[in-house]
């Protein structure tokens, strides 16, 4: 692993358990019946936990779209043209996508990185141009990447993480930008969990059965061609990932060592996380799944992390639409943990009763 990768990754603190519990007990206290907030009691624990104050508090929400392209997308996995992966950056830039409208109502600082899109892009002042290959290579006849690349992928988004959280206690979405990025997470997520491509490959944009039945074909021999290491996450990110993938793993890990939360998105963001966890498994104590998407494999991704989406929209366009809507939400769940009252402080009587959820 590469030294100041190392460094990023063993500067990821765990979450404090002792915080925690401090917060459950103000949770338990707080003036309304147990339980009556549902999911966001707990969102809001493991708030206390990661920021390490029972009064969480969110200071800011930022967002990385990280865009890259895939040579595999000429096996005919997907409907689009290669070159919408440069158009879409651009209409993120010009303020256009559905994210970037979103991020704007949401007040989230948005980030966008080409790091590796066929097309070349013009500078321009809210693009970070990493372009760390032309597009990753396709997987189908042999490695996405060299390790070196994937190495530069991860360091390269740690940097770009680091800064997004600033100092600490925001939360840090994750987006992507990817013709033909489906395919590649679907072999990720094969390789990471052991499930078999039947299982983790889904339509993506545009499939019918006949071509679904395609697609499995294309992420199997992917597998069977690279061969990637299940045991080293690197390994599995430059044999069958890709430029964007790597990035948003390096963007998890950066921010997570600046104390920050993760949000994470959909499929292309859960194939992300499952790399990024197999490279500091603590770091999935830091997560949250914005949402569930409608792809195949994003369910068995959240599974393997233990984590429970925040929304489930029936939503599969990436780009972090559901890691923004998300943000509100758990950010308010921040907010009731440090803002209510606790019955002592309201002086409201308290019944001391577990029914008193029910009524």
């Amino acid at each position: 692993m590469n030294s100041e990768l190392r460094t990023t990754v063993g500067g990821i603190a765990p979450v404090d358990p002792e915080v925690m519990k401090r917060a459950r007990i103000r949770q338990a206290r707080l003036t309304k019946p147990p339980g009556s907030l549902g999911r966001l009691e707990e969102i809001s624990v493991r708030l206390a936990g990661i920021f390490g104050n029972t009064r969480p508090e969110v200071t800011g929400r930022a967002l990385v779209i990280a865009a890259g392209d895939h040579d595999v997308v000429r096996q005919g996995v997907t409907a689009y043209p290669q070159d919408v992966t440069a158009q879409m950056v651009l209409n993120f830039l010009a303020g256009g996508a559905a994210v970037t409208a979103m991020a704007r109502r949401l007040d989230v600082d948005v980030t966008v990185v080409d790091a590796g899109v066929k097309s070349p892009l013009p500078e321009h002042p809210g693009l970070i141009s990493l372009r760390i290959g032309p597009g990753a290579a396709d997987i189908s006849e042999g490695p996405a990447m060299s390790r070196e690349q994937a190495e530069r992928c991860l360091v390269e988004g740690a940097r770009i993480g680091q800064r997004a959280a600033g100092a600490g206690s925001r939360l840090v979405a994750t987006g992507d930008m990817g013709i033909g990025n489906t395919t590649p997470s679907s072999a990720i997520t094969a390789a990471l969990t052991g499930m078999r491509p039947e299982v983790t490959t889904g339509r993506g944009t545009g499939r019918n059965s006949d071509q679904l039945r395609h697609k499995t074909g294309i992420v199997a021999r992917a597998l069977a061609v690279n061969d990637p290491d299940t045991d080293d996450a690197i390994d599995v990110l430059a044999k069958v990932g890709g430029f964007e993938i790597g990035v948003l793993a390096g963007v998890m890990l950066g921010a997570a060592s600046r104390s920050s939360a993760i949000v994470i998105d959909g499929f292309i963001s859960g194939a992300a996380a499952l790399i990024a966890t197999r490279l500091c498994p603590q770091l999935g104590d830091r997560l949250f799944a914005g949402h569930r998407s409608a792809e195949a494999g994003h369910s068995i991704v959240l599974d393997h992390l233990g984590l429970e989406p925040v929304l489930d929209l029936d939503m599969r366009l990436g780009e972090g639409t559901g890691a923004v809507l998300a943000m509100p939400i758990i950010e308010a769940a921040a907010a009731c943990l440090s803002e209510m009252a606790t019955f002592d402080e309201a002086g409201v009587s308290d019944t001391g009763s577990e029914k008193s959820a029910t009524t």
